[in-house]
């Protein structure tokens, strides 16, 4: 994919960035059919993910499930996003040298009614890097729009100022929409523009770490709504000063800022470098040669 000037003028005006084809249905399929077994904890490699939202037997059935760094956990996932690929397209987005990975979010929305997630801001949640900026590539992994409960996101919210305001995330109580309004109101924004990503299975979006998203309930009877969220940051982030929290802090080395690429690795960078144990951990499923 060759990104043109018109595409990073849609990102840096809109703050997202959508692609009908990105990966083909073949590798969907395989996607699809490791997400059960991952939430009913069949870990490929034998490694636990960072964070798992939903238990078989333990949690409620119309909870937004997900899994954070899959990658770590399966093969499948991991050759989808530690992709060159994605590195390179979120680098050129952001205007970054080059991309590692943060995290990836492995999600399923069940039908019959699955929960909302609040619409949020991912730059929030990464004041503990340097710089704290992110680039999110989500691929979806059904036909979404917006009766399966798709991606929403906020016209032009990346323009807005980065505000502390408090609300729930998984399966809020209130309308899952609210921390967004008290963000535009404080903003100047009176009717913010909400946009419901309608894409076929194997598309996808990039989207910028300060704009504003979520999702509505799944409101299909039968079909789950499936996608892979692949959070890249810049090859040259580190740690700064401010606590990294209980589950991404244990990877900082002592007097240290920098981030270890066995946890972080580089996905792709404009002079060639890809973090080199990549090449024996998982194959590249979108593209196995990336020129820079």
């Amino acid at each position: 994919m060759q990104l043109t000037d018109q595409d990073i003028q849609h990102y840096q005006t809109d703050g997202f960035l959508i692609v009908d084809q990105f990966i083909d249905l073949d590798l969907v399929e395989r996607l699809r059919d490791r997400i059960q077994p991952l939430f009913h904890g069949d870990f490929e490699t034998g490694v636990y993910p960072d964070e798992w939202y939903w238990r078989p037997g333990l949690s409620l059935p119309d909870v937004t499930r997900e899994i954070c760094n899959a990658w770590k956990c399966d093969r499948t996932v991991a050759s989808v996003a530690l992709s060159a690929e994605v590195g390179r397209l979120s680098a050129l987005l952001a205007g970054w040298p080059g991309a590692r990975i943060g995290q990836d979010s492995l999600w399923y929305k069940p039908p019959g009614g699955g929960k909302e997630i609040a619409l949020h801001q991912d730059g929030a949640y990464i004041d503990y890097l340097a710089p704290a900026e992110m680039v999110t590539c989500w691929i979806a992994l059904d036909d979404v729009s917006v009766d399966i409960g798709t991606l929403q996101y906020v016209r032009g919210s990346h323009r807005w100022p980065l505000l502390a305001v408090e609300g729930e995330f998984h399966a809020p109580q209130k309308d899952y929409r609210w921390a967004m309004a008290e963000t535009a109101r404080a903003a100047g924004v009176s009717h913010p523009e909400i946009v419901s990503v309608t894409i076929p299975a194997g598309g996808c979006a990039f989207h910028h770490g300060l704009t504003w998203h979520g999702s509505g309930k799944n409101l299909s009877p039968t079909q789950p709504r499936r996608s892979l969220g692949i959070h890249t940051l810049s090859s040259a982030a580190c740690f700064s000063e401010i606590p990294a929290g209980y589950i991404y802090g244990r990877y900082r080395q002592v007097n240290s800022t920098q981030m270890d690429e066995s946890f972080f690795p580089i996905l792709w960078t404009r002079d060639g470098y890809r973090s080199p144990h990549l090449a024996n951990y998982c194959e590249d499923a979108i593209a196995p040669y990336v020129l820079a």
